[in-house]
């Protein structure tokens, strides 16, 4: 692996370097298009705000997070847009209620989250099991709701110009910039039915102020406290004598927000940002391996902070806007401290906290530092007589990780790259990735536009990635659109992944092979890193028709397809072996396999039946999700998804919204990775039958800046356990009341 600080400067200055070079190439264009007398006053759109006009875009408001609001993480609303759902990070069912975005069925770690377009990476600051997963709840509960202005979703082709960890989707979550003078108070209160489900309590305070003429200021702080479930809540869905899986752990978040925006002149801002986050994990007994939940010492911490995630984030963001064109440039540094009670590396014990009392003095940390930045710009001009708007960008990132956590795994031999010793080998791992990126939006004629882009990234891990891409749209009359697109995308290898000194082993579950004559000892097997691997890529495409009455009648289908390839798993094929003692024992690597075919259709629906009703429906339909070596899914997600939801003004103040979300089978995985055969055990293949959950709230606007929500989530309380079996790996709460109250001064 890359050890030297030298790549990091080169990327920054391949950066500056760039942001110079697009500066004078601009003020060329500039002199060219006033020597030609060229209008350019018909292009109205960039080519990123073509992109985010396809059909694989939602956007999410500020009024719908008051509409449908979330108990805590935002993933609760973004997983009712089309073509996304939650679910763990693996098919194992390991982790299962730990349920983050997935967006088209490519996993969690195929979504890159943004804050105000900054990437979000600090779950990279978690170790990744052999299946690859994770004990984290993903990185979309830093900022609270009410700080949210829109989140915009990105699906398909559309995201693939956001560069590694995109090849799934984007969701970028965009906060309130108030250029007045205000105030707001939040608070909010979940109550379930159930004694046996964790409520939640919520207080978010606003601050804005000007303090100059040209400098602005806003303030936030939020206080999140929800309760795990109870210890034993799946006691009843799994037969006497059998472990009990864990419900849903707790969390305690606390975030402050400090955003200063400087106008110099007209079309200049430059923020200064600096957050910061603690999200204290309130233990509900979950031990990654379900058959491993010793009760005594698993018991004994229950409802105890088990890890702490902090995060830190130091950023200065530019943007303008000139004659001649726009540009957006940032840099920033993510600090994540990863800090947690210590956990097995191997075999059974793999994930399950191995002290046998609470005590604080035994938290271990892991450290990830993050330094990303951008400059991008934006060029209106012409060629060949057709208009075109330019985008030219260039960004990096770098990842450094002090992980002692981690790489406690002794080795019984030698394994060539590898260090046996743990007290040996060092704790810092890095990665540096630059890309440029070039994207035209041109205006082929009155009907059709098309955005050609080609993006080039340079891994010093990993070499060369090349991402084209190319979006169309024909307007085929004043109400119909056809779009498509075609985009190569890639997420490149994680830490974890790719550090040879991070080491797995097992006594035999997950050590393939023949092992006819071996004695118990030799079963013993070890999975390392892999500094060779290759970035997994995939190639994305969709097609669909768009429908806009103009009067309150929209409506999409989209169909899409993904081809992914270089995977990367735990392997399964021994790549050498080494001298134990008497006994010759195998070892694996981390390796790029072929992957997945995945295939589906979305579509939604509007429609204003009155000025003061509007019903909205999604669906998505997977056609394939299928993983090319095992035969599997690729996620645990249902075969179909329906979001409905009416919007009724009953008076100006007063607005009901009744919603409801079903949920199609979801198939359990057939292949067992560790065993590197066919599961044949019935119970280990139980599907997740369909199911449905109802929703209304309730909110009246007082006229005063005050407003009052309420609500009932659940109505019809289709309350699912968690069992461990097959892809019933996560608890699916009952009937909750909610009420919230808002005032703005």
């Amino acid at each position: 692996m890359a050890t030297s600080s030298s790549r990091l400067a080169s990327g920054t200055a391949l950066s500056l370097l760039m942001s110079v070079g697009i500066f004078t190439g601009v003020a060329v264009a500039q002199e060219a298009s006033v020597d030609d007398e060229t209008t350019l006053d018909t292009i109205v759109i960039s080519a990123e705000q073509q992109t985010k006009q396809s059909l694989g875009v939602s956007n999410i408001t500020a009024g719908d997070l008051e509409r449908t609001p979330v108990v805590n993480d935002i993933s609760e609303i973004v997983r009712k847009m089309p073509g996304v759902n939650l679910t763990g990070n693996t098919t194992t069912g390991q982790r299962g209620n730990n349920r983050q975005i997935d967006i088209r069925g490519m996993g969690p770690e195929n979504t890159l989250i943004l804050i105000d377009g900054k990437p979000v990476l600090s779950r990279n600051s978690v170790r990744m099991g052999r299946m690859g997963e994770r004990d984290t709840r993903g990185d979309s509960n830093w900022i609270a709701p009410e700080l949210i202005d829109r989140i915009e979703v990105i699906r398909g082709p559309a995201a693939a110009r956001y560069g590694s960890g995109a090849a799934g989707g984007v969701v970028n979550i965009i906060t309130k910039r108030p250029e007045t003078a205000m105030g707001q108070v939040s608070v909010r209160y979940n109550a379930p039915q159930h004694s046996d489900e964790g409520d939640t309590k919520r207080v978010n305070l606003m601050y804005a102020l000007p303090l100059t003429q040209n400098l602005h200021a806003r303030f936030n702080a939020n206080w999140n406290h929800t309760d795990p479930d109870a210890f034993d809540i799946n006691a009843d869905s799994v037969a006497e004598g059998e472990n009990v899986p864990a419900g849903r752990d707790g969390v305690v978040n606390k975030d402050f927000s400090a955003l200063l925006t400087w106008e110099p002149v007209d079309g200049q801002s430059i923020d200064f940002n600096f957050d910061y986050s603690r999200q204290g994990n309130r233990y509900a007994g979950d031990t990654q391996l379900s058959n491993n939940r010793e009760e005594d010492r698993i018991r004994g911490l229950y409802d105890k902070e088990t890890n702490k995630m902090y995060r830190q984030n130091f950023g200065v963001t530019h943007r303008s806007d000139y004659a001649f064109g726009e540009s957006f440039s940032y840099l920033q540094l993510e600090r994540t401290r990863n800090t947690r009670l210590p956990e097995g590396s191997a075999g059974s014990g793999e994930g399950t906290i191995t002290q046998d009392a609470y005590d604080t003095s035994d938290f271990r940390t892991i450290k990830l530092d993050t330094l990303s930045g951008k400059s991008e710009w934006v060029l209106p001009g012409n060629i060949g007589g057709k208009h075109l708007s330019l985008t030219l960008g260039t960004d990096f990132r770098y990842e450094k990780m002090d992980d002692s956590v981690s790489n406690t795994q002794t080795i019984t031999g030698t394994i060539p790259g590898t260090t046996s010793d743990p007290a040996d080998r060092d704790p810092k791992s890095e990665q540096t990735v630059v890309g440029v990126y070039a994207e035209g939006n041109i205006v082929w004629n009155e009907s059709l536009t098309l955005t050609p882009a080609l993006r080039l990234d340079h891994g010093d891990t990993f070499g060369d990635n090349v991402s084209p891409s190319l979006n169309a749209t024909y307007q085929l009359n004043d109400s119909w659109q056809m779009k498509a697109g075609i985009a190569r995308a890639f997420k490149a290898p994680n830490l974890y992944q790719l550090n040879p000194n991070y080491v797995y082993t097992s006594m035999g579950n997950g050590c393939t092979g023949d092992y006819t004559n071996v004695g118990a000892s030799g079963r013993q097997c070890y999975v390392v890193g892999n500094p060779d691997l290759k970035p997994e890529t995939s190639v994305n495409t969709e097609i669909g028709v768009a429908y806009d009455s103009l009067n309150g009648t929209t409506g999409t289908l989209t169909a899409f397809h993904n081809d992914f390839r270089n995977y990367i798993m735990g392997g399964i094929t021994p790549v050498g072996t080494f001298q134990s003692g008497s006994n010759l024992l195998r070892y694996y690597q981390w390796e790029n396999v072929p992957r997945a075919k995945i295939s589906g259709l979305e579509a939604s629906f509007t429609h204003d039946f009155r000025e003061d009703v509007r019903f909205a429906v999604n669906a998505t339909y997977m056609i394939q999700s299928k993983n090319e070596t095992t035969g599997d899914p690729l996620s645990l997600i249902p075969k179909y998804t329906i979001n409905a939801s009416v919007d009724w003004m009953v008076t100006e103040q007063f607005t009901v919204t009744p919603s409801a979300s079903f949920y199609g089978k979801t198939k359990a995985r057939t292949y067992s990775w560790n065993t590197d055969e066919e599961i044949t055990d019935a119970t280990e293949l139980e599907p997740r039958d369909p199911y449905a959950i109802a929703n209304i709230n309730l909110k009246y606007e007082f006229g005063n800046g005050a407003t009052l929500i309420g609500g009932v989530s659940n109505v019809f309380d289709e309350r699912l356990k968690r069992s461990g079996d097959g892809a019933n790996t996560y608890n699916e709460p009952g009937r909750a009341f909610y009420i919230g109250m808002t005032k703005t001064f």
